[in-house]
């Protein structure tokens, strides 16, 4: 699958600089005003969105263009993206859901406009994150408008209940979570007189290194750094420093004491809130929203008791002493503008004052909240939900949930945040808040995010695999610390060396 999808990419490139050719001379004629804008983007939910639906209207008139959108199935979307790619009938914006194979290569054979220094001279798409957009770059080139995702969200969640029952304080450092674990393991915090609880629930985790899995937060807490790390004036991964060693030695030692569950390896992350909820395991490490879907379960399951059961800190000083907070990458895809639709300086201009107005506050709060007075109001400056729900607020609340993929929020949320049901979530939430505002001067962001080794995008995915086996196999204590060394060593003589080469010399042209 994976070769196909490369070869496919590359024939995609193909046909798109013959396309390119074909319509770059001086004789075109298309009109920069482009009365109407093309756009391609998935959809999530069973059904795409109706094209006279509510939302549609309200986007058209906030935008002033008639918008003609081509929702795919988020399943095949990446197919289809590069079959139509290589059509005839390429529309004038792309939802790219992110540096795929495919989209890199296109980019760099010129397939999509270079905004590079473009984005600036609009005031709704020139963004208060530009770490960010560094790290959505291909070699420091922006070959679309970035799609802002919260860059912070890590959080240590614990059982509250458990926490106050056993007199302790929530943990501060890596060493607090390991005495919190320890003492949630073996000191009966649900007092019922069985050895049968543990401290803190990891799930198989499907991803390999760099996918905001708890190793790669915890590493990151050691100072291993985030993916990528800069050692004496070098860029090396993160698993070939001694800080990584430390968190895999910190992380084994809880799998030893039995602190994690010891199924880690094969425990489905579908299920990754039972333990929690069932008085199993006490802890858990993860994004910040899994805290709202917690205290939602313990709701559900009892109303009249659930307020005092989860809380949460953000990330954990490391034992250098240090606060080295884990960021998400900041952003899910691009907005990308194909040059074989959008043919000329002007269309390209015409094409990002309509991106522009896509971002303003009331086409952000469209895409994110619906309609106001359909089928959401404001209550003390948040969006509450109408309720009884009506067929035309059930219709626009269902549709947003795909328009949303239309949103960028490049220059921060503009929308309104939800109104919660109680004073206790709403606190809850406002929390959470605070603690990602205040980690976020703290975020230890991937060096290398902008720049794409060739030799990383044919076989890195491949060779990573290779370290995170091992790091799963070393926890497991299926191989010792040797045995993690040699395939970090077995990484490098399998063209991991070639990739460091790349990334280092992207990295010092571009200083």
């Amino acid at each position: 699958m994976f070769t196909r999808k490369l070869s496919l990419a590359a024939a995609v490139v193909t046909a798109t600089a013959l396309t390119l050719t074909a319509c770059s001379g001086a004789g075109d004629t298309q009109s920069a005003e482009l009365s109407t804008i093309k756009v391609m983007a998935p959809f999530l939910e069973a059904q795409p969105p109706s094209a006279d639906g509510a939302v549609q209207k309200k986007l058209e008139e906030l935008t002033g263009k008639d918008v003609e959108i081509t929702w795919a199935p988020n399943a095949s979307y990446e197919d289809k993206t590069n079959i139509t790619l290589a059509s005839s009938e390429i529309p004038h914006v792309m939802v790219m859901q992110g540096k795929t194979p495919g989209f890199v290569k296109n980019a760099q054979a010129g397939a999509f406009w270079d905004l590079t220094g473009k984005l600036a001279d609009y005031p709704n798409l020139k963004t208060v994150f530009p770490e960010v957009q560094k790290s959505a770059s291909i070699n420091g080139k922006v070959f679309g408008v970035f799609r802002a995702r919260g860059p912070m969200r890590a959080l240590v969640m614990f059982r509250q209940d458990w926490l106050d029952k056993l007199g302790l304080e929530a943990p501060k450092t890596t060493e607090d979570l390991y005495k919190v674990a320890k003492a949630f393991t073996e000191q009966d915090p649900d007092g019922n007189g069985q050895d049968d609880t543990w401290g803190i629930t990891i799930p198989k985790w499907g991803g390999g290194l760099g996918t905001h899995s708890p190793y790669d937060i915890i590493e990151e807490w050691f100072g291993a750094g985030n993916r990528w790390t800069e050692r004496d004036g070098k860029l090396v991964p993160s698993f070939e420093t001694e800080e990584f060693l430390e968190a895999e030695r910190f992380i084994r030692k809880m799998v030893d004491e039995k602190l994690i569950n010891q199924d880690f390896a094969t425990f489905d992350s579908t299920k990754w809130n039972e333990p929690f909820l069932n008085g199993k395991g006490g802890i858990i490490v993860d994004v910040d929203t899994r805290v709202h879907s917690l205290i939602s379960l313990f709701k559900q399951a009892n109303p009249n008791d659930f307020q005092n059961k989860v809380g949460f800190v953000g990330n954990l000083e490391g034992p250098d002493g240090e606060l080295h907070a884990h960021p998400t990458d900041g952003y899910g895809g691009f907005l990308a503008i194909p040059k074989a639709s959008v043919r000329t300086e002007a269309e390209l201009k015409t094409v990002l004052e309509f991106l522009d107005r896509m971002n303003s506050k009331e086409t952000a709060v469209l895409l994110k909240n619906g309609i106001e007075g359909v089928n959401f109001t404001l209550v003390d400056g948040k969006a509450s939900p109408i309720k009884p729900e009506t067929p035309e607020g059930k219709a626009v609340a269902t549709d947003i949930k795909t328009y949303a993929q239309l949103g960028t929020s490049v220059t921060g949320n503009r929308f309104y945040l939800a109104k919660e049901a109680t004073e206790y979530e709403q606190q809850t939430v406002d929390k959470r808040i605070e603690v990602m505002d205040a980690d976020l001067k703290s975020a230890v962001y991937n060096p290398a995010a902008p720049y794409v080794s060739a030799t990383y995008v044919s076989k890195g995915a491949q060779l990573d695999n290779i370290v995170a086996d091992a790091r799963i196999k070393y926890l497991a204590g299926q191989i010792d610390e040797q045995g993690l060394k040699d395939a970090i060593k077995l990484w490098n003589t399998s063209g991991g060396d070639k990739i460091k080469d790349e990334i280092n010399k992207l990295w010092q042209d571009s200083k």
